[in-house]
């Protein structure tokens, strides 16, 4: 089943040739949506009102996209859907539903094609209860991890899932990898990462403006970088980001909600190194269905160890 929940469906579009891609978590009626961000280059949709000060409680559905703010456009699509399906607050009478979204940067060229509104809805089509596809799909399609020494030495990342359990309690993650760092396992061994010799500067050792052909600031060639945004802009720095969905059938309030979601982005840290970087837009949708009493630290506890395991899983498929 999708994420440990029988209530809960998953769906991704993916376009192989702009490598670019969608992914959509539907919860069922009633779910109560919660986000914590911790990157500091985040790029959100509902952010503000699914934030523990936000007024937004429930949410009906999460996307996640490539294509940095113009794959945001697709969150349009699963607005519509979730509205045709009746999945939404009834405002006088009009369906309008809350969809949590965040995004990567995956851009491959500026004339590459962009996911618009049909691709997300192409996602909710392709959405269901069975256990979601992972590794190089929707938008895992475009990920890369390993950027520390610059982007010449990164290595693909990609989507990621994992369900933890105790007693009644489940906790699923759904994660898209595109983090700056590298992905380690539990004693800090590197899974998958940078592929620069051992001399090469990385950050935070060296500042970002120093190491040659990240930036594109003081060094000479990487201009034939400045087409696609990698390099010459001077803006490469902002190209990371790992972003997913947690999905729980404990029943939680808003602000404990939150609280979760923010603790669970230790799975981040324990298996990306570095983690929450300024240069990276690091943030964990959570959402609850309800069913289970349980304790917060229990939810956080879960959620950290599949956030960890998702992560990983998404660079081994």
């Amino acid at each position: 089943m999708a994420l440990g929940l029988p209530s809960v469906l998953v769906g991704s579009w993916t376009d192989d040739d702009a490598a670019t891609g969608v992914t959509v978590v539907l919860p069922p009626p009633g779910t109560l949506g919660a986000v914590a961000v911790r990157g500091g280059a985040p790029g959100t949709r509902e952010a503000a009102a699914l934030s523990s000060t936000g007024a937004g409680v429930e949410c009906h559905g999460v996307v996640l996209c490539g294509n940095s703010v113009f794959g945001l456009a697709a969150a349009d699509g699963v607005v519509r859907w979730c509205a045709s399906e009746g999945r939404g607050l009834d405002i006088r009478g009009s369906i309008v539903p809350v969809v949590g979204g965040a995004v990567v940067y995956d851009i491959q060229s500026p004339h590459s094609e962009r996911p618009t509104a049909a691709a997300g809805w192409a996602a909710c089509e392709a959405a269901s209860a069975d256990e979601p596809a992972t590794g190089r799909v929707g938008v895992g399609r475009g990920c890369t991890i390993g950027k520390v020494a610059g982007r010449d030495f990164a290595v693909p990342g990609g989507l990621g899932a994992a369900v933890e359990r105790s007693g009644d309690v489940v906790v699923g993650a759904l994660v898209a990898v595109n983090a700056l760092g590298d992905v380690i396992d539990e004693a800090g061994a590197v899974l998958a990462g940078c592929t620069a010799p051992p001399d090469a500067p990385r950050y935070p050792y060296a500042a970002i403006d120093a190491i040659p052909g990240f930036s594109g600031r003081g060094n000479e060639g990487d201009d034939a970088d400045s087409a696609d945004g990698s390099a010459a802009d001077g803006h490469g720095e902002r190209m990371n980001t790992t972003i997913g969905c947690l999905v729980t059938n404990a029943r939680l309030t808003k602000p404990e909600a939150c609280r979760a979601a923010d603790l669970s982005h230790t799975g981040i840290a324990r298996a990306v190194e570095p983690p929450h970087t300024n240069f990276d837009g690091d943030a964990l949708f959570l959402l609850a269905t309800g069913e289970v009493d349980t304790q917060l630290d229990l939810v956080a506890a879960l959620g950290a160890r599949a956030v960890a395991l998702a992560v990983r899983s998404a660079i081994s498929d």
